[in-house]
């Protein structure tokens, strides 16, 4: 444990001594803040709007606001997760680092564990910039509060899950780049598999749209925890992380 901790502060310390982590900060800060503005304008004069025509249905900031919110921050973290972990083990390999921490007495997998919590932890102060845009909304309306912990629960584990494999893919080459555009392109794979059910209903296309990170996604954005979904991300993490060890492994056995 003691190892995990280590090699965790010496990787969040990392991420936060460089200008990666105030990059991806400002840059998920911009993007959320403009959708935030725009759906809570868009809300506004529809509102507006619906006054004007005499009707008396109250709107719900939850659907009118904040599940587009949510969906909208699953979408920026894909193209955050891969700038995340393209560093995290080809850039050890880059610069040399690699054969000194292999031959150190640490573990593989509490060095796997290690850099994947400092990423995660990094993810999640991404997604608490997001909830200080929505606890703005306290002074213009009254929204539940439950479906948004739910949805910021479900983005954390649909992000521990994408980080998961693009740790993997990290320990397979020793470019960032070839990294990151490798990492975007699975997770853009997983994303859109969920869109064959939309034309196929065999039991195939069923398959596959199980495997989308969206559709897994759906119920916590309507503030539902359904265990499939947690069990889903939890494998995904899981496994991710058994290969990343595994892949270290060998790298251990070639150095």
């Amino acid at each position: 444990m003691n190892n995990i901790i280590n090699i965790f502060q010496k990787e969040i310390k990392g991420y936060f001594a460089s200008p990666i982590a105030y990059f991806l900060l400002a840059f998920f800060a911009l993007l959320f803040g403009y959708f935030f503005y725009s759906a809570v304008a868009f809300f506004t004069v529809q509102g507006i709007q619906s006054q004007m025509m005499g009707r008396s249905m109250p709107m719900d900031v939850n659907d009118w606001v904040i599940r587009p919110l949510l969906s909208n921050a699953s979408v920026i973290g894909l193209f955050l997760i891969p700038l995340i972990t393209m560093r995290m083990f080809a850039e050890e390999k880059r610069s040399g680092t690699i054969e000194l921490l292999l031959t150190s007495p640490v573990r593989d997998y509490e060095i796997v564990i290690g850099k994947f919590l400092a990423a995660w932890v990094l993810y999640a102060c991404l997604l608490a910039v997001s909830g200080l845009n929505i606890a703005a909304l306290a002074f213009f309306g009254q929204p539940d509060w439950k479906p948004v912990l739910v949805g910021l629960l479900g983005l954390l584990l649909q992000g521990g899950a994408l980080l998961a494999i693009g740790a993997l893919i990290s320990t397979t080459t020793r470019n960032q780049i070839i990294a990151g555009g490798a990492t975007f392109a699975i997770c853009l794979l997983l994303w859109v598999l969920d869109w064959v059910s939309a034309y196929e209903q065999a039991a195939w296309a069923k398959a596959v749209s199980y495997l989308s990170v969206v559709q897994h996604f759906e119920p916590f954005s309507k503030g539902v925890i359904d265990t499939k979904d947690v069990v889903y991300y939890a494998t995904l993490v899981f496994f991710g992380l058994f290969l990343t060890t595994r892949s270290l492994e060998s790298l251990r056995w070639r150095s």
